[in-house]
Parts: structure tokens; C-alpha cells; sequence
């Protein structure tokens, strides 16, 4: 906190300095205005605020709360990625994913990637996995959804699949470490949309490729 009131003193002063120093110039007041008002926001936002800016170089950033312990919160954009259930020898191909501005909740953004799947594809979905944070999804397509650690299923087949679910885990490790999605260098909310596909792209290709 001592360290972060700092970076706003120095913010502040150099905020100042420079419209000192440009003020009465129209044409360095215009190439400074999108800077300044980036600024502003961040030195007179509160704890408290909505619409907050994490970074002055990309104000799509947002702050994605993930309740984990060793990491408590991801400044980023919300990712959502479906991959095959079936067991292969490579390993399970993405078979959608797409970024989603705006940190929505989960469960509202089932029936989009459902829709993005059959759509590239060219295939029903019958059935969908999906961990806890899909509760209260209220899909309302075709598609079967069935939520990680539910009690009650008597189908040995959907126990098993549903088991499977956790495959999903290495992916979304491996998109991050190998295919650089937690790095990425593409600008405003349609690079972060381009990523997502070059991302997924890049994963299947490496498992079509001979090891």
C-alpha cells in the first residue's frame, strides 16, 4: 500500500508537470489528452469504485477474482475455452474458445461457447461438462449440462465423461505456459479476441505435429 500511494504521488507530479508545460499548445494538449485522461481516472478512482483502470496501456484489463490462495486475483480478460471429452493419445483438442470482455459470470456465457462449438464444428452438442462456477447457467438449448461433484447420476457413462471433465486443467496450463495467452501482444478487446483463436489454433496444430 506505501509503495502504491508513492506511484500515485509521482503519477500526480508528472501529470502536472506536463500539462505545465503544454499548456496554451492546442496540437501537444490533443496528442495528450488520451494520456491525461487515463491519468485521472486512476489518480481519482477509490477502493470502492466500478469501472476501474488497471492499466494505462490497455484499459480492457480487468480484475477477475480467482479464490485461489496463492493467486487471489488475475488482471486480465475473461478466457472461456471447451475441449473434446473423448480420451486420445495426443491429447484433447480445443474445439472452441473466445474471450469475453466485460468479466461476465460464467454461467452466462455457456450458451455462446456451446453456440461457437457447433458452429465451427458442424456438430451437436449433446452433452456439456462444466465445473461449479456454471451454477444457474439456465442454458437453454439442446445441450445436456452437467456441473462437476453432482450427486445423484446413475449413468456410468456420464459419471465417466463427467470424471473427464478434469482434463480440461493441463490444457488451460499449457495455453498459458507454451501458446503465451496469459502474455498478450495484440491491442484493445479485438486483439484479445484474435489471441483467443491464434491460441487455440496453435495448440491443435502442436498436437497434429509429429513429436
Amino acid at each position: 500500500m506505501r509503495w502504491g500511494r508513492k506511484l500515485r504521488t509521482w503519477l500526480g507530479r508528472l501529470d502536472r508537470d506536463i500539462g505545465r508545460k503544454i499548456d496554451g499548445n492546442e496540437e501537444l494538449e490533443a496528442a495528450f489528452a488520451v494520456a491525461r485522461e487515463r491519468v485521472a481516472q486512476v489518480l481519482t478512482q477509490k477502493p470502492g469504485s466500478t469501472d476501474k483502470r488497471y492499466a494505462l496501456h490497455a484499459p480492457e484489463v480487468e480484475c477477475i477474482a480467482k479464490g485461489k490462495a496463492r493467486t487471489r486475483y488475475e488482471f486480465s480478460v475473461k478466457t472461456s475455452i471447451a475441449v473434446t471429452n473423448a480420451r486420445t493419445a495426443g491429447g484433447q483438442f480445443i474445439v472452441g474458445m473466445q474471450a469475453l470482455p466485460g468479466n461476465p459470470y460464467d454461467g452466462h456465457t455457456l450458451s455462446g461457447q456451446i453456440e461457437q462449438v457447433e458452429r465451427l464444428t458442424r456438430v451437436t452438442v449433446e452433452r456439456a461438462y462444466v465445473d461449479r462456477g456454471y451454477k444457474g447457467h439456465q442454458h437453454g438449448g439442446k445441450a445436456k449440462v452437467y456441473i462437476a461433484h453432482t450427486r445423484g447420476i446413475t449413468s456410468p457413462t456420464i459419471r465417466r465423461e463427467l470424471r473427464r471433465r478434469n482434463a480440461i486443467e493441463p490444457i488451460i496450463g499449457h495455453t498459458k505456459s507454451d501458446d503465451l495467452l496469459e502474455r498478450n501482444h495484440l491491442a484493445s478487446t479485438k486483439g484479445d479476441a484474435i489471441n483467443a483463436i491464434l491460441v487455440a489454433a496453435g495448440q491443435n496444430m502442436r498436437l497434429l505435429s509429429p513429436s
